[in-house]
């Protein structure tokens, strides 16, 4: 593997996608696609969705991701899954043509995503280009008309496990939380708080809350658990504001 290729495709609508990435799919000469699983087949259809709406000719070749192992501490269990991510790559690529490989990820590969961690992991060292898709960020507040920021304000970017160990960061005017399957808002104080969510951000599928949070909390973890057992799946996002006096 001499060139990888990382293509943020944002949060699931293939018009979200770059031209610069639709041009770069069409000269791969390969495709790595995850699976996930029979509950997230539909992950690796909207893959195949993109390419085809490129109009690309790669070789297309899927790869099972592997499951974490639970009994490790947190960062012992990513690095073990990652280290496993990384040889099943090369397990898939045996044999096939020569040219650049392409791997289609979610969102944009420089937020909260793994795969340039993975891609440390290979030998010899691929030469590695990123282009950048629609984040769920963007796609969080496209959805719902709200300014990222307020006025000359700072955004705090973090994760669910943060928000549960930590609280709300010291300071913070605006914090958007990424990676929580826990609605870790519920820990908070809700007085004061704003919040906008948003699940399968971009999709037909698309839901939508918002709210003073001791309102809209309890509406966002039934219409969570409603639309994760619909589909099987959910990826959603969040931003949370607090009224500064």
């Amino acid at each position: 593997m001499r060139d990888l290729w990382l293509i943020g495709i944002g949060t699931g609508n293939p018009e979200h996608v770059t031209l610069e990435g639709m041009r770069l799919l069409r000269e791969a000469a390969v495709v790595l696609i995850p699976r996930k699983g029979a509950a997230k087949d539909d992950l690796a259809t909207l893959r195949l969705a993109i390419l085809r709406a490129a109009g690309a000719e790669a070789r297309v070749l899927p790869f099972d991701m592997p499951e974490r192992d639970p009994a490790l501490p947190y960062q012992d269990r990513v690095a073990a899954w990652h280290d496993e991510i990384a040889r099943r790559w090369i397990a898939a690529l045996e044999g096939a043509p020569e040219g650049p490989v392409a791997l289609l990820v979610w969102g944009d590969p420089g937020l909260y995503d793994s795969t340039l961690r993975i891609a440390e992991r290979l030998v010899p060292a691929p030469a590695v280009r990123v282009v950048p898709g629609v984040t769920a960020l963007q796609a969080l507040t496209a959805a719902h008309a709200i300014p990222f920021n307020t006025v000359n304000g700072a955004v705090t970017v973090t994760t669910g496990r943060r928000l549960r160990d930590h609280g709300w960061p010291d300071g913070a005017e605006t914090v958007v939380v990424m990676l929580d399957g826990e609605c870790s808002f519920q820990a908070l104080e809700p007085s004061g708080l704003t919040i906008w969510w948003g699940g399968f951000l971009g999709m037909a599928e698309q839901v939508l809350e918002s709210g003073p949070l001791a309102d809209a909390g309890p509406r966002i973890v039934r219409a969570r658990a409603e639309a994760r057992a619909r589909h099987g799946w959910i990826m959603d996002t969040y931003l949370l504001r607090r009224e500064m006096g």
